[in-house]
């Protein structure tokens, strides 16, 4: 039987033909690809991720107050302190936290015979994994939380809301400064462990023991320039509360000052011991020097 002939070129026209087809199927799939990353990156330019907050690290909290203003939040009734007492005393303790990054506090306590006052500080900052939420919104909506959780009034200087917290909402309030630090145990606890004896320096005249009427208004007595308000000159958002609180050792008024800087909470509490009852801790000058140390302590994390 005869061989069919070869004929060259028929078989260079097939080869072209096969090369043109697979040319063609790669030039589809590449244009595709390309098609794919140009939608990916369009919809990545249209949806951008919120702003990040201005804080990305938290300074060191028993060094910022200055030791000037530590000394007149601590006054010592005409006590002398030799130098190591003065550094245990100003230096503060520092809380135990998990990350210095997200949150730092520092707590410091003076005993005199005139009674005894804690200052405790808490920092916290706020960092939102939402790509629609800014660190800012998301520190603001806890701002909002502590101030609904505190029942401030809305607005600027006025009277304190109809439903003011219970003094048990102090010690809520505390616990909740302290979540997320790693501190094991409870301040107002240990500070009712360690309740003072003799009457507060500078108190207000003897006031019927608030003890004896479950049902009175921890803020009572208070006008509206030192009633639970909001600060307007304080931070991104700020606000100011005040209680009295009894307990069986004695009573103590606590001074909380919160305020908001872009994406970190700052929690300032102040309070006054006596476990004379009828000597009540007052409220102008606690508030007055509460309301400068968060004025330093805004004015530091802004530089």
């Amino acid at each position: 039987m005869p061989r069919k002939p070869f004929v060259p070129g028929a078989a260079l026209v097939v080869a072209a033909a096969l090369a043109a087809g697979l040319t063609a199927c790669t030039g589809g799939s590449g244009s595709d690809g390309e098609e794919g990353d140009a939608k990916s990156g369009g919809t990545s330019t249209s949806s951008q991720a919120a702003e990040p907050g201005r804080y990305q690290t938290l300074p060191e909290a028993c060094g910022l107050p200055a030791r000037s203003s530590l000394r007149g939040m601590l006054p010592g009734d005409g006590q002398h302190l030799s130098r190591d007492e003065a550094k245990k005393i100003y230096d503060g303790q520092p809380d135990i936290t998990y990350d210095t990054d997200r949150r730092v506090g520092c707590r410091w306590t003076r005993e005199t015979t005139a009674g005894t006052r804690h200052l405790s500080l808490d920092i916290q900052r706020v960092v939102s994994y939402d790509a629609a939420v800014s660190d800012d919104d998301k520190a603001q909506g806890i701002y909002d939380s502590k101030a609904l959780a505190a029942k401030i009034p809305s607005g600027g200087n006025g009277s304190p809301s109809p439903a003011d917290p219970s003094p048990s909402a102090t010690k809520d309030q505390s616990e909740d400064a302290g979540k997320g630090t790693g501190t094991t145990t409870n301040s107002s606890t240990d500070k009712r462990a360690k309740a003072p004896s003799g009457s507060p320096s500078g108190a207000s005249s003897p006031a019927a023991d608030p003890s004896t009427d479950p049902s009175a208004d921890p803020s009572e007595g208070l006008s509206d320039s030192t009633a639970p308000r909001v600060l307007d000159d304080l931070g991104d958002a700020a606000f100011l509360n005040d209680k009295l609180v009894t307990a069986d050792s004695g009573v103590h008024r606590d001074v909380t000052v919160v305020f908001r800087t872009s994406n970190v909470i700052v929690t300032l509490t102040y309070d006054q011991w006596s476990t004379d009852k009828t000597m009540l801790p007052e409220s102008q000058e606690l508030q007055d020097k509460a309301r400068s140390l968060a004025g330093e302590l805004s004015e530091s994390l802004s530089e």
